[in-house]
């Protein structure tokens, strides 16, 4: 690809609105745009109200991906007009986010265009000698920091939600919108969407949620989460769990933090009974601020975290409970 410019961003939408992931990638991309001396782009299959909100955010120019088969997010068909997309633009870079799109596109567009790929990553710098993006995320829950840069133009790499500073919106931005139709053929899909489900969902799913009091083996069994229900509600948190918590049956697997659970990036994140394995540590170590509550003074945990209570949790929380709801009502 010859004479990359530009950071492009893929913006997500959901039932009408833009995904969070949207903004946070814009707040990113704007970064690197004003390092590269390049501008920040973004390209949505949606309405031209969010094409003027990614405007609003940062963007100075949006592709409006514009095709009847797009209106439904299927790989066949997004992956082809992606692909058309970036070899139209030739961007420097293209960054999508580390959700289920982004999973799904993002390594079979890699392919196609012959170019490297960085997955979940946690930051982003732009090497002006270079020109290259250097993309980092911890490795070996947190034990290790991988830095990587992809080979070829444009630089592929999604990033992981809640890692990034959200773009702020200002209503006197000004931007270009420009319909992109790429070419799909005449066939149609050989897939099609029938019907969408939604999952009977908690209030707040665990991986957005900003604060997650969660409990493993130390806990002792399923009495002891209502023990961390009490302070996460007092928080205004979510509940979250270890494997060896889900594996006893205490709670539900969609309580899970960890390699093989859910990734969290909470500005708190309490372990409560928490030993700190590696396994666990991969879905929390991205958190702004981590309390450990563990009766063992010697568990791992408390080299991984930024306070620590050496204590027993059926003493510790109730006491933490009653000091927020005093907090509150003060």
């Amino acid at each position: 690809m010859a004479d990359p410019r530009g950071i492009l961003v893929l913006a997500e939408q959901v039932e009408g609105k833009l995904a969070g992931v949207s903004l946070e990638l814009l707040g990113l991309g704007r970064r690197l745009a004003e390092v590269a001396g390049e501008p920040l782009l973004a390209a949505l299959s949606g309405s031209e109200d969010q094409a003027q909100e990614l405007v609003a955010a940062g963007a100075e120019r949006v592709y409006l991906l514009d095709h009847p088969g797009l209106e439904q997010y299927l790989l066949e068909t997004a992956l082809p007009a992606l692909e058309q997309l970036a070899r139209e633009v030739q961007p420097r870079a293209l960054l999508l986010g580390h959700t289920s799109t982004g999973r799904d596109l993002a390594p079979r567009l890699a392919v196609r265009l012959g170019v490297g790929l960085a997955t979940d990553v946690a930051s982003v710098t732009f090497d002006p000698d270079g020109g290259a993006l250097v993309a980092s995320k911890p490795v070996f829950g947190g034990l290790a920091i991988s830095e990587q840069s992809g080979v070829g133009f444009p630089q592929l790499a999604t990033i992981r939600p809640k890692s990034q500073e959200p773009a702020e919106a200002r209503p006197d931005r000004t931007g270009e919108v420009v319909r992109f139709r790429p070419d799909l053929g005449q066939a149609p899909p050989r897939s099609r969407v029938v019907e969408r489900v939604r999952e009977r969902a908690r209030a707040r799913r665990l991986e957005d949620a900003e604060i997650v009091v969660s409990g493993g083996r130390g806990i002792g069994g399923p009495e002891g989460f209502r023990v961390l229900e009490a302070l996460a509600e007092a928080l205004g948190g979510v509940v979250g769990a270890s494997r060896v918590a889900v594996d006893a049956g205490w709670v539900s697997s969609e309580l899970q933090v960890g390699l093989t659970g859910k990734i969290t990036s909470p500005k708190l994140y309490l372990a409560v009974g928490i030993s700190g394995a590696m396994q666990h540590m991969a879905g929390c170590s991205n958190a702004r601020t981590i309390v450990a509550i563990n009766t063992d003074p010697e568990a791992p945990i408390f080299e991984k975290a930024h306070l620590g209570i050496v204590g027993d949790y059926r003493k510790v929380v109730p006491a933490l409970v009653q000091a927020c709801r005093e907090l509150r009502q003060g």
